[in-house]
């Protein structure tokens, strides 16, 4: 999976199995037991979740969701996404929302201000600097998936494995 040059934070990827949706389950379940010093594995109906143990995580350590959709010919549909842990995910977008809020409220002030003919320096002053947060927020995500990288492909492999026709 290349990475290096593209602007979205949350990778995704689809592939179409020779296997069913039970056998993936069935797969994944013995898998669990073998990979339970570095990985957690849950399964949920039709979605596995991958995940690096406590032991080995960083904040910036990634999960993997796997969306599994069964096809008329018995065939698998496999949809992933990769993503921070929730709790580091809700913090960055509660960040996003906050600044978005903090730029909207100061935007309102601006427009009052120039209406009433006062100054509105401050105004576009804590704007700019709003727009300044938002891109250093994007810039440390583009960082953390950098160095999540390794685990990204860590997780990647134990999905191929998980969807490898045998054990």
């Amino acid at each position: 999976m290349e990475l290096d040059n593209t602007i979205v934070l949350r990778p995704r990827f689809q592939k179409d199995v020779s296997m069913s949706m039970n056998e993936i389950i069935e797969h994944a379940t013995k898998i669990k037991e073998e990979v339970k010093n570095d990985y957690r594995v849950k399964i949920s109906d039709h979605h596995i979740f991958l995940f690096i143990t406590l032991a080995k995580r960083k904040y910036y350590s990634p999960h993997l969701h796997l969306e599994l959709e069964e096809n008329e010919d018995k065939t698998t549909h496999v949809k992933g996404l990769f993503g921070p842990d929730q709790t580091v995910w809700t913090f960055f977008m509660f960040l996003h929302f906050f600044i978005a809020g903090v730029f909207l409220v100061f935007m309102m002030m601006a427009y009052s201000h120039w209406t009433l003919k006062q100054s509105t320096t401050t105004d576009f002053v804590i704007m700019g600097l709003m727009v300044v947060f938002w891109f250093a927020l994007y810039f440390q995500a583009r960082v953390n998936r950098k160095k999540c990288q390794p685990q990204m492909h860590k997780l990647e492999e134990l999905t191929n494995r998980i969807l490898k026709d045998k054990i």
